[in-house]
Parts: structure tokens; sequence; C-alpha cells
């Protein structure tokens, strides 16, 4: 792998529950609308659980993850490809944390961080249709 080691975290506060946080996380459907402009393959499953296996794309850039960990407020995916590493996920009423460590010659903290703000946007108009 090309690239530089980096390591980010980033929590922030969000207008949201901890189940709604979750389903934002661990469906697919959901994850599609916030982490655009990051694709993902066809055929995911409605839930994330561990041991599924999936690639997402950035542009002509592929990064295959693998679902390790699935916890009542905790996701990790390990990837490789665009990124070899791995990608923690926390989450509580009102807070998400990410923590994303890796080799890579893309900036992560950088798409970390419009990420983050993307979900937050997402959860915050979750909470204003319903």
């Amino acid at each position: 792998m090309l690239g530089t080691f980096q390591q980010s975290r980033l929590r922030i506060e969000v207008d949201a529950s901890a189940s709604i946080i979750r389903d934002s996380l661990l469906r697919p459907m959901q994850v599609k609308h916030w982490l655009w402009p990051q694709q993902f393959q066809a055929g995911l499953p409605d839930q994330l659980t561990p041991g599924v296996k999936f690639t997402s794309y950035v542009g002509p850039l592929a990064i295959y993850h693998h679902v390790d960990l699935v916890g009542e407020n905790h996701l990790r995916l390990l990837m490789a490809g665009g990124i070899d590493g791995f990608h923690e996920w926390y989450w509580g009423d009102g807070w998400i944390q990410s923590c994303l460590e890796g080799i890579s010659a893309m900036p992560l903290n950088l798409a970390q961080t419009i990420y983050l703000w993307r979900l937050k946007q997402y959860l915050s108009q979750q909470r204003h249709e319903s």
C-alpha cells in the first residue's frame, strides 16, 4: 500500500438518539444517503453484521471492508485497498465518535470530517421529517 500512516479521532454532538444513530451507521440504505460521494457495491444486506464483506468506491479507488464487530453502541470495520487500516464508530444519545487509522494516499482526516458533517446533517434532516 502506498501512502502515509494517518490516524484521526473526532467526536461530535448530534440531535439524535442512540438508536437512530445506530440505524444510520448499520443500515446500508441509510449510509448511502450521507456517505456520498462514496458508492457501494450492489447486494448489501439490510443491516451490517459481523463477517459481512463489501466494497466501496471513491471515484476509481476501491476500499474493501470487513465488518469486524457490531455492538449496541459500537461498529468496527477493517479496511484494505485504498485504505489499509480500520474505522471504529462509537455513539450514544446526542453524540458520535469516529476513530480512523490506516495507511492511505487520501487525506483521511479531511474525508472523516466531511463525512461526520454530512452524517450530522442527515440526522438533523431525519429528526425534522419524523
